[in-house]
This record gives structure tokens, sequence and C-alpha cells, in this order.
């Protein structure tokens, strides 16, 4: 037996059934109007295929009606966030050797649009509510000053950068924002990711609006409907540490001043070797 022949047979035998339990709903349909689950079973798959790979082939070789949102398929562009067995995911970064593939021949998986958001149809969700919330918090760089004499950036120490170098990881997938609670119960909530947002710019040293969204996050419906539950940090597929960073900037909203909240020996040394 040829070497390539051995290779193939290896990776027969580490082949598996996949059986997705899916969330659908089409508000066009004529006789299914409300919400219902669809299993769906998928021969021959792969240990490091991705839950994205699984739901790619049901529509191309199953059932072209299903809708779901992705773009980049690699981490990046945040699209393609759904509830994978009850967990905010992102369906481009789970691999079903995760989900137990590499023990057993056949698994089952549950796939459904994330909480708190409406649903279009099927994993698609309407993102307007979030994204309104995100600009809420004015997501961006504020400084009116004039630029430096030699026309350049304005420059900033490692410091400085390291205080809200984690929150710039967001990449707006929503996974932080639906697994909340509080924003399930109050969809005026800002939510978790919003939150992060305004971390960024007002623990920036060269940012001149921290003040500005300190006075929005501290409205009823801003930070402090936080009950500091912890859903969102572990359902960052970025790692960023939400939780930390909400109470981050209810410190500055106490007292009304960024500085001091950040401890930058308590920050990794990674942040300054990079």
């Amino acid at each position: 037996m040829s070497e390539a022949s051995i290779v193939n047979e290896d990776k027969r035998k580490n082949m598996v059934d996949v059986t997705l339990r899916l969330r659908r709903y089409n508000p066009e349909s004529g006789t299914q109007k409300k919400p219902y689950w669809e299993e769906f079973t998928l021969k021959n798959c792969e240990p490091t295929d991705r839950i994205l790979d699984l739901l790619h082939r049901i529509k191309w070789e199953q059932d072209g009606t299903l809708a779901l949102r992705r773009s980049c398929a690699h981490g990046v562009c945040g699209s393609d966030a759904v509830r994978i067995n009850g967990r905010n995911r992102l369906a481009c970064k789970v691999l079903i050797n995760e989900m137990g593939a590499d023990t057993q021949p056949h698994i089952k998986v549950q796939v459904e649009p994330i909480l708190g958001l409406p649903v279009q149809k099927d994993l698609i969700v309407d993102m307007e509510p979030f994204f309104a919330h995100y600009r809420d918090v004015m997501p961006f760089f504020i400084n009116d000053t004039p630029v430096p004499t030699n026309g350049r950036e304005r420059l900033q120490s490692k410091e400085d950068r390291a205080k809200f170098d984690d929150t710039t990881k967001c990449i707006l997938c929503a996974c932080c924002t639906t697994s909340c609670p509080s924003f399930w119960a109050n969809g005026k909530y800002v939510g978790p990711a919003a939150i992060v947002q305004a971390h960024r710019f007002i623990f920036d040293t060269r940012d001149k609006g921290a003040q500005e969204r300190i006075n929005i996050l501290a409205e009823p419906n801003g930070v402090w409907r936080c009950r500091t539950i912890f859903n969102c940090t572990p359902s960052c597929p970025r790692d960023i540490e939400v939780t930390k960073a909400i109470g981050e900037v209810k410190l500055a909203i106490q007292r009304n001043s960024t500085e001091g909240i950040i401890k930058i020996t308590d920050i990794k040394e990674a942040v300054f070797s990079s």
C-alpha cells in the first residue's frame, strides 16, 4: 500500500457523521409562521471541519433556503456569530472535534441565532439595534487640538497604550451583548460591546471626548444596568476581558476621572513585549 493510500485510509477512519439541529424561521412561509427545529445529517465530516463548513454543506447540498450570515470566514469580521450548543460562538472558529468528533463516530450539534435581537430568517438577526447602541457611545477619535508642530501623529507611550489595548480587539460580533441577560430583559441597555468600544476611547490619553462618553454611560440604560453576570467575557471570541473593562468604566464614572483606575503593573507583560 502506497504512502498516499495509507494517509487516505487514516483520514477515512477519522471521518464522523454529524447531525445538526438548526433553529429555523421564515417569516414569508405560508405554512410555518413560528420558529421551529429541523435536523440535518452530514456524512463523512472531518474532525477539523468548522461549524461554518457544515452549515455551508447543508445550504449547498441539502437545503438551499437555509439563511446564514458570514463574510471572511476567518474569525475577523464577526459576521457569523450564532449560539452553538447554548453558547455564543463564531461558527468559523469552532471545530467539530471540540464537540466530541475525535472520540465519537456520530455527534449532534445544536445551532440557533443569537438572542436578544429580532430574527429576520433562520440564523440571521437584525443587527441594527446593536449598532445603534454602538453609535450612541461615539466610537471614534475626538481631538480638536492643533496637530503636533511636526505635522505627524500624536504620540503615546507604551504604558498609556496598554491601558486600552485589550478593548481595541473588538470585532463587533455581538457575542458578548447577546449573551447578557440584562440586554435580553431590556433592549435599551447599551450592552457590553458598546461599553467596550467606549472604554477604548475613554482611556485613550490622546482623545478628548472621555467626559461626553462617561455622561452617556452614566444614564439609566448605560453601564449601571450591568449586573456583573459574567456571561460576556467567556463568550468573546477575541478573549477580551469584557467584565473588567465594564468595571473600569464604572470606576471612571464614580470618580469622574480616568486617572489611577488602571494600574500598569497589573497589565500582562505580554503587552509590552509584543
